[in-house]
């Protein structure tokens, strides 16, 4: 890694036992910030996301654009740590490693010798860092857990959708798993942090579930001062209005009037200054009891126009507002551009292949995309060399099947 690519991390050395996509988040935060993270994938077939391609994907190899957008920035060692010389070539690795991270279900790590207790002795330095369905302890620590099934048990499920009557809704995104791996990298920075002035590594331990939690913060407010569990609202907020997606003259548009100045901002803009005199919508809590009347009001003046022309009426009257765009048409747009949300970087088997940027910005050690996701194997034998292999040692790996150089 040369001196343009240090990132705040750099230097830090990760081995990330982790697959699908929790933990690899958690791999790949850790690794656009600059540490040196080593995937070690199970021998046979590696990381299930180098399967997952939707229907218009080649089959021929895999290398998923799945696997390719969760796994950038990392090397990749194809590793059987159910043979005994799959197992020392992991102890050498720790005896440099930083962190671990983990997502196996609770005891495999231990079925393999490497706990948490059994790594804590022999590398107290090490943060070793598990993330699960439902976390290291608890009843349902024993369960293995899927994006979906966190999102229903941790009440997200029930206040996203249109409400009463209609079929209960989950989130469109894997936001449980994404933010498990984002909360797992938040706190292994922590963890690290606490090493450099107690000189010990720690457990780190998150889980879908507490990451689904976390998106309740608004909703077990409203429960906690009411007693009541709110449900599903569309669009809208569950204490402010105006907050949500209006008809326009061709599509839809997100408004945020969420507070006094912004709603006499947004009458204004609309030439509809009797709205903001009408008791209906004197204030927050006229507005959010009248929401109904309030929707119908706006959607009757927004419908007349189309969402371009109410962007640059809203923008200029200082309205927070935006249209509600297709993934491809936030692709292009300018704000995603200018930010470096989309860049490229070139892949050993598919060339210049696109991916998501990194979403945090610094100023002195900026974090980047400088390595796309590793073919299957791909650093085995460069990995192996750096920690002390010769060639005839890892050729007997090769051998054994213990580990699979990439192709």
């Amino acid at each position: 890694m040369d001196d343009a690519r240090k990132g705040p991390l750099h230097g830090i050395v990760v081995l990330e036992l982790a697959h699908v996509m929790a933990g690899p988040t958690c791999g790949r935060m850790l690794a656009d910030m600059g540490a040196d993270v080593i995937k070690i994938e199970r021998l046979p077939g590696g990381d299930d996301t180098r399967r997952d391609r939707v229907t218009s994907e080649s089959s021929e190899d895999d290398d998923s654009y799945a696997f390719m957008m969760m796994n950038r920035n990392k090397r990749g060692l194809a590793l059987d740590l159910k043979t005994e010389s799959g197992k020392a070539v992991l102890r050498r690795l720790l005896e440099k490693a930083d962190v671990l991270i983990e997502n196996y279900r609770h005891d495999t790590m231990a079925k393999l010798g490497f706990s948490y207790e059994t790594l804590h002795e022999t590398y107290p330095r090490l943060v070793y860092c598990a993330v699960s369905g439902f976390g290291r302890t608890g009843p349902y620590a024993t369960r293995g857990g899927f994006d979906l099934v966190a999102q229903g048990m941790s009440g997200i499920m029930s206040f996203t959708g249109e409400g009463d009557g209609r079929p209960p809704v989950k989130m469109g995104a894997p936001v449980t798993d994404i933010t498990a791996g984002i909360l797992a990298a938040m706190g292994v920075c922590a963890a690290l942090h606490n090493r450099n002035v107690t000189g010990k590594g720690q457990m780190v331990d998150t889980s879908l579930f507490e990451a689904g939690i976390t998106f309740s913060y608004w909703h077990s407010a409203i429960s906690f001062a009411t007693g009541d569990s709110p449900g599903a609202l569309g669009s809208r907020h569950p204490l402010n209005a105006p907050y949500q997606a209006y008809r326009t003259a061709d599509g839809w548009i997100n408004i945020g009037g969420a507070n006094e100045s912004n709603w006499h901002r947004l009458v204004a803009a609309l030439d509809a200054e009797e709205l903001g005199t009408d008791p209906r919508f004197f204030d927050n809590g006229a507005r959010m009891a009248n929401v109904d009347a309030l929707e119908q009001e706006l959607n009757a003046r927004l419908s007349q126009r189309t969402t371009a022309v109410w962007m640059a009426v809203l923008d200029a009257a200082g309205v927070p507002a935006g249209p509600i765009m297709s993934v491809d048409e936030m692709h292009r747009d300018a704000q995603t551009v200018s930010r470096g949300m989309v860049t490229e970087c070139d892949h050993l088997r598919h060339g210049t292949v696109k991916t998501i940027g990194f979403p945090v910005k610094f100023d002195e050690t900026p974090a980047g995309v400088w390595r796309a996701a590793p073919v299957f194997g791909q650093h085995s034998r460069e990995v192996l060399k750096e920690y002390g292999y010769a060639d005839a040692e890892i050729d007997g790996f090769v051998a054994e099947g213990a580990i699979q150089p990439g192709a």
